[in-house]
């Protein structure tokens, strides 16, 4: 059951992009901003962690999964440091998604050697 309520709430995550992408002129790019800024935004609200309970990775892995460990990084570091973690507290908290996404993102362009569209 596990899941199956991960590919719901996964694939409910993509069907908004979709539609968005379908029925207004916003490029991918803002739809992207928009989601992590959603994510942000419900995280710190602490509405988005009910979400992850119910789908958890399905809820995680899209882009307001990320949005949403930024303002939990955010809202830690403040608790802990002050005003300067509200700085540094996100970055900590994605680290490893960022690094991965780097090191994996370098290693597919090297072993399939991308091109520009022309």
């Amino acid at each position: 059951m596990t899941y199956v309520s991960a590919f719901i709430v996964g694939g409910i995550i993509c069907v908004i992009g979709q539609i968005l992408m379908d029925t207004t002129k916003l490029t991918p790019a803002r739809i992207l901003v928009i989601f992590v800024t959603s994510g942000v935004i419900l995280g710190a609200f602490g509405i988005y962690d009910k979400l992850v309970d119910i789908g958890g990775a399905g809820a995680t892995i899209p882009l307001p999964g990320f949005g949403n460990s930024l303002a939990k990084g955010a809202i830690k570091a403040v608790k802990e440091q002050g005003l300067l973690g509200a700085f540094t507290g996100g970055i900590t908290g994605t680290a490893a998604g960022i690094t991965a996404a780097i090191f994996f993102g370098y290693l597919m362009a090297l072993i399939f050697n991308p091109k520009t569209k022309s």
